[in-house]
């Protein structure tokens, strides 16, 4: 999966269709989707085997995330944002994965304006019927906002704002767990509540580190495999991935990992974002990793998917 412009491919969101179900989306039937930003450009949407399946010309998206199972107009929609570096805010669509529209696509829904100089790192969370969007600026400056449907229109309610430190991007949130990870480009990953009625005191899931990660961290997701919950962040400077298991009393690390060339695909360097799908979707019967791979031997950024299978039994999980 790639996109059209150099250097302008950057993070990745992944969604799969319940169990025995299928979606229409573009004249055909799906059993998930990966969307992609195009910094550059806007929003790609790919099918499980890579092809396109929409383009949203939207202008420099940056980071993606989504959530499914979201109300709106009394139906449940797939909610996606994305930090919007043109129009200055959060970016928002839906699709509806019900829908028996032959024509059924991802639309737009609206913008959430925000203060920050240069929106840069995004993510969305959940807590309970609540679905709250976070903004990282470039600065390391943090903007959380919650979602509501205001008469068929997203409406942003500012519910905190906080200071990583400085420049920052990647972030996830444990909807179960009720935490936030955010990744400080030269200095770690910082663990916060992600309820704000928990203020903004943090904890540092991993420092800066050579045997751990290489500055900068650059894509943070969350795994879920049974029991067991797994932070995956990117480790840029050295082209790896760092994993810790965070559902027990206190982080664990896991170890660490890389994407090599096989089977005819690159090696992936440099990565920017990644996501991750827990369980099934599409020939992934256990989970799928997607990640952004900065140099393609002359061609342009793309993205790759990896099973989750191969993570685990490299490092014996």
């Amino acid at each position: 999966m790639a996109s059209v412009n150099a250097d302008a491919a950057d993070d990745p969101a992944i969604w799969a269709a319940p169990a025995g179900a299928r979606a229409r989306f573009a004249g055909r039937e799906v059993d998930g989707f990966v969307l992609g930003t195009d910094k550059k450009a806007g929003l790609y949407a790919y099918a499980l085997d890579g092809s396109v399946l929409q383009f949203l010309p939207d202008g420099l998206l940056n980071n993606v995330d989504l959530r499914a199972d979201v109300m709106v107009d009394g139906r449940p929609q797939v909610l996606i944002g994305a930090s919007d570096r043109g129009r200055m805010g959060v970016a928002l669509y839906l699709f509806d994965p019900a829908s028996t529209d032959p024509a059924n696509a991802i639309r737009p829904w609206g913008l959430i304006k925000s203060d920050l100089g240069e929106p840069y790192g995004f993510c969305l969370g959940r807590r309970g019927d609540v679905v709250s969007a976070v903004l990282v600026g470039k600065d390391g400056q943090v903007r959380q906002y919650r979602i509501t449907d205001d008469a068929g229109a997203p409406k942003g309610v500012e519910e905190r704002r906080f200071a990583v430190g400085s420049q920052s991007e990647g972030c996830v949130v444990d909807d179960v767990a009720g935490k936030l990870y955010v990744g400080e480009e030269a200095k770690g990953v910082w663990t916060y509540g992600f309820d704000p009625a928990a203020g903004n005191a943090r904890e540092q899931l991993a420092p800066m580190d050579k045997s751990l990660l290489v500055a900068d961290v650059e894509g943070t997701t969350l795994m879920r495999d049974g029991a067991a919950s797994y932070v995956i962040v990117s480790s840029q400077g050295d082209s790896a991935f760092a994993v810790w298991r965070v559902d027990g009393p206190a982080p664990a690390y896991a170890g660490r990992f890389e994407v090599v060339a096989a089977n005819g695909v690159d090696a992936i360097s440099g990565t920017d974002g990644l996501d991750a799908w827990s369980g099934p979707i599409g020939a992934y019967p256990e989970g799928l990793l997607v990640i952004q791979d900065d140099e393609n031997e002359g061609r342009a950024q793309n993205f790759k998917f990896v099973d989750w299978r191969e993570v685990k039994r490299a490092l014996r999980l």
